[in-house]
């Protein structure tokens, strides 16, 4: 019986490490596909770690990171709480639920796990500083003071601190204190576009509005994507008659904003004033579309319609309006004038007939004319007053909105990132698209594969780095599965190594690099002479090297390795300019932008028309300090069809 079970545990040892070890690879993978923000792909491997062991708390944590990536906070909540049940004791799960409960607006269910989480970390200034914004969204300013107070003890230099106490302050109307702290805010950061906003705020309400243009260019200057930041300063110029830079700022709002409600409501106010009646009318019909029952808007635009003798236009909307308002005079008088003109004598008399009908009860004076004093008002937007139709509009309540402080930043298009370079060219099952078109790239050796091995999917050059979709995912596990057992089955070698190499591009697309560097490990052994095999492993070294780096690792070896490869992939093939390219961005992502900048050279001499080199060539000239020829490569790269070229244009000039 003694022999019997230590011969039972012989053999389930290496079962339960075999186990652990594929748990191990698919948190890895899972992991490094979180770190190529391909998150529907992490979802799958994190799927598979929860099936093979739910206890693990890992799996339930990352696959939340996930989820919140793409916004699904209910489901990332779900996954950091279960997280919770198996390991309490990981200050992150609470950070990530508490994040995940601000976007869902559950303030108070995110103080508590910022409390939790303070208890780890009592030093964590993100934790303190976004329990604090959770309590001012609760409205509980004086623990949010309490906090700040605290704080201030604790990082007496840190500039957001004040700025937040100021923004508690304005919270509860003390200007004054508000002006001080903000103040204090801007001696330790005069960088911080945020303050120079709420300074700004303080100056509107206080009618000081060259100091709230002053205040207001700063925080353009150092934020200038912020939407508000221009209606304001559109204010301020116009309270200041200087209506040509308050059009601007209202062309901006609009241009980073397309439905941004008071830059097209105001900006139609404005164009009023100059005379531009017909692009006023463009504005107010936009107005109109987005808020159909805005009467102050259909007033205005009834007033021009009428101006630019659109008659029946006029008349549609007074009626809209005196529906509403049945004793709206000035809006009866406006259409009985409207009706007499196209001749409508009878409608006409029975719009006047109401007016006089209403004089006769009490005397209603004609509309007063636009003073000098109320020449610079504006009325709320949600206030209805025929006497300020033609006042510029504001909030109902002025906004000053906080960043959470945090690594997770929501969705990735919102990170604060520099440019990014193009990805590597590589073998992949799907053609190259740059989002508008698909673009034919052509290799050899990858058309001879396709001729002369007949492959399950079709192999192609591809360079555009996109997510895949979830509906991809499964059909590439299910062609790996496929190949597995395809593998396993023949035993022709020859046949055998097609089979590998396809499922080494399958690994690749799932960003499983490591078996798919084994795959093409073990297709070398068998043919040491493939190009493509030598040129997909290095690409596959140089995403791991990165993922490696990201975690604090040493990556030098890798980076060796893969510049090994495309050196024995270029003495195959030495008119590949796709494998000098791929070189170029080795020595760019270790920042050896002259070394990048001589192999982008090799590749453009053979091929003139890639664009992704000109694309890194760019950028890599930029961050030389060679910024006109950098733009002028982006130039040639957007000429080429990658309009991102010119956003990076913009950004560098």
């Amino acid at each position: 019986m003694r022999k019997f079970f230590l011969l039972l545990l012989a053999c389930i040892v290496p079962l339960f490490t075999f186990a652990q070890y594929l748990t191990e690879r698919l948190l890895d993978v899972g992991r490094s596909a979180l770190f190529y923000e391909d998150y529907v792909l992490s979802i799958q491997y994190f799927n598979q770690a929860i099936a093979a062991k739910p206890y693990l708390y890992e799996p339930w944590f990352y696959r939340g990171v996930a989820k919140f990536y793409l916004d699904d906070y209910v489901g990332a909540e779900a996954d950091c709480s279960k997280a919770m049940e198996l390991n309490p004791f990981i200050p992150d799960i609470y950070e990530l639920r508490a994040l995940c409960r601000i976007r869902e607006k559950k303030y108070e269910g995110a103080i508590k796990d910022y409390d939790k989480s303070i208890s780890f970390n009592p030093y964590g200034k993100n934790l303190w500083y976004n329990r604090v914004l959770c309590k001012i969204e609760e409205k509980d300013f004086l623990d949010a003071h309490h906090d700040l107070d605290t704080m201030m003890v604790m990082w007496k230099n840190y500039p957001k601190i004040y700025s937040l106490k100021a923004d508690v302050y304005l919270q509860q109307k003390d200007t004054v204190n508000g002006a001080k702290f903000l103040d204090k805010s801007l001696e330790l950061d005069p960088y911080d576009g945020g303050a120079w906003s709420m300074r700004a705020m303080i100056s509107l309400a206080k009618r000081k509005w060259r100091d709230a243009d002053t205040q207001l260019s700063r925080a353009i200057h150092l934020k200038p994507t912020t939407v508000s930041y221009y209606i304001n300063r559109a204010l301020a110029r116009y309270n200041i008659n200087n209506l040509r830079g308050a059009l601007a700022d209202y062309d901006k709002a609009i241009e980073l904003d397309p439905n941004n409600f008071l830059a097209h409501y105001n900006r139609g106010q404005l164009r009023v004033q100059v005379g531009d009646d017909n692009r006023a009318i463009t504005d107010f019909n936009y107005v109109i579309k987005m808020e159909p029952q805005n009467i102050m808007a259909i007033y205005n635009r009834a007033i021009l319609l009428e101006r630019i003798g659109d008659l029946r236009g006029a008349i549609r909307d007074y009626t809209t309006i005196i529906k509403q308002f049945p004793n709206f005079w000035i809006g009866l008088n406006s259409r009985a004038r409207c009706y007499r003109r196209l001749g409508m004598v009878t409608k006409a008399g029975l719009d006047e007939f109401r007016i006089f009908k209403a004089q006769m009860n009490k005397h209603n004076g004609i509309q007063p004319r636009w003073s000098k004093s109320m020449k610079h008002s504006v009325r709320k937007r949600s206030e209805i007053n025929f006497d300020k139709y033609n006042q510029l509009v504001v909030d109902d309540e002025p906004t000053v909105t906080h960043e959470y402080s945090t690594a997770y930043r929501g969705r990735v298009q919102d990170r604060k990132i520099d440019v990014e370079m193009m990805p590597m060219y590589m073998l992949s099952f799907s053609p190259y698209t740059n989002g508008i078109r698909t673009i034919s790239v052509y290799n050899a050796d990858v058309e001879r594969f396709n001729m002369e091995e007949h492959p399950i999917s079709k192999l192609y050059v591809n360079c555009n780095g996109k997510n895949i979709t979830e509906a991809q995912t499964k059909h590439l596990f299910m062609l790996i599965d496929s190949l597995n057992h395809d593998i396993n089955t023949i035993k022709n070698v020859n046949k055998d190594k097609t089979y590998i190499m396809q499922r080494a591009i399958a690994h690749t697309e799932v960003q499983n690099y490591l078996d798919a560097i084994n795959d093409l490990t073990a297709y070398l052994q068998i043919d040491s002479t493939s190009t493509l095999a030598y040129w997909q492993r290095a690409v596959c070294q140089c995403r791991i090297s990165m993922y490696e780096t990201s975690k604090g690792m040493d990556a030098k070896l890798r980076i060796a390795s893969a510049l090994s490869d495309f050196e024995k992939a270029l003495k195959k093939d030495n008119k590949n300019a796709y494998l000098y390219y791929n070189i170029g961005n080795i020595y760019a992502q270790n920042k050896d932008y002259t070394k990048a900048i001589t192999f982008y050279d090799k590749a453009l001499k053979i091929d003139s028309r890639l664009a992704e080199a000109y694309y890194n060539r760019g950028l890599a000239n930029i961050y030389n300090k060679k910024t006109t020829i950098g733009i002028s490569d982006l130039s040639k790269a957007g000429e080429l069809g990658i309009y991102d070229a010119y956003s990076a244009i913009k950004k560098f000039k």
